[in-house]
């Protein structure tokens, strides 16, 4: 491939998934070659009101780790997003970017008793919740190839898996993320797709936002994740679901 077909495809990404992969890497990156040191991207709140170091707000959702944990993490950061921005907010882009922020300061607020010095992990659970959610009623996942269940129990596997691999500190935080998906879908979306009267008009991004951020892409037929299995009495299409994260969670600061 070319580079400039290279960059053509990276365009073709809608805007806030660009965004949130192009943070992760951006943070994440320089801290696995060591050229940055762990401790200048997490959330410490002492440095953040107190030194006005306010880049660690942005910085911990998106400090990923290292290793296999960090790609699988990448991954799933992608197609949870990736999916609900191309079909869910498909050239609405602003609103998602918009809810999506609100999304982060409830989580961050959430985590701040915890003492949660990354989200990252939280944000992932976040959207993985909203997008599991929103999927067709009866809509199978894999579970690592292995093991297939309804993708709406997806985000507590995951958060079971946080407690097996990470202890219970790290599924308190995975769980934090649930719980934000979850006022998420009932705010905006609802049981009857409507979500609240009056709080999911709140959910339309003003207009500053709108000038930042672009539309977006409408949607692709282009595979946005791995494939879960609709219900087979139900004639719809193949429902995109996020990757996964089978390492550790809840990193500590000085861990690899």
């Amino acid at each position: 491939m070319s580079y400039t077909g290279f960059w053509d495809e990276i365009r073709k990404i809608p805007p806030v998934t660009r965004f949130l992969c192009a943070s992760s890497l951006a943070v994440s990156v320089p801290v696995m070659m060591q050229l940055l040191s762990p401790y200048k991207v997490v959330f410490v709140r002492e440095l953040v009101t107190r030194n006005f170091e306010l880049w660690r707000v942005w910085s911990s959702f998106f400090f990923g780790g290292s290793g296999l944990s960090y790609i699988f993490d990448l991954v799933m950061l992608y197609r949870s997003s990736n999916s609900l921005e191309l079909e869910r907010y498909s050239r609405r882009s602003p609103d998602y970017a918009w809810q999506l922020t609100i999304a982060a300061g409830a989580i961050l607020a959430l985590n701040i008793p915890l003492g949660t010095f990354v989200h990252s992990r939280a944000l992932i659970v976040c959207l993985l919740y909203l997008s599991s959610a929103l999927a067709p009623a009866g809509t199978q996942s894999s579970l690592m190839g292995l093991i297939t269940i309804p993708i709406q129990y997806l985000p507590y596997a995951m958060i079971g898996l946080d407690m097996i691999m990470g202890g219970p500190s790290a599924a308190a935080i995975s769980v934090t993320g649930a719980v934000v998906g979850h006022l998420w879908w009932w705010l905006i979306y609802g049981g009857d797709g409507q979500g609240l009267p009056g709080l999911r008009e709140f959910g339309l991004a003003p207009s500053w936002v709108r000038a930042l951020v672009s539309d977006g892409a409408g949607p692709s037929l282009a595979g946005t994740g791995v494939h879960a299995t609709p219900p087979r009495q139900q004639r719809q299409p193949t429902a995109r679901m996020t990757g996964y994260n089978w390492g550790g969670s809840g990193q500590r600061l000085g861990s690899e």
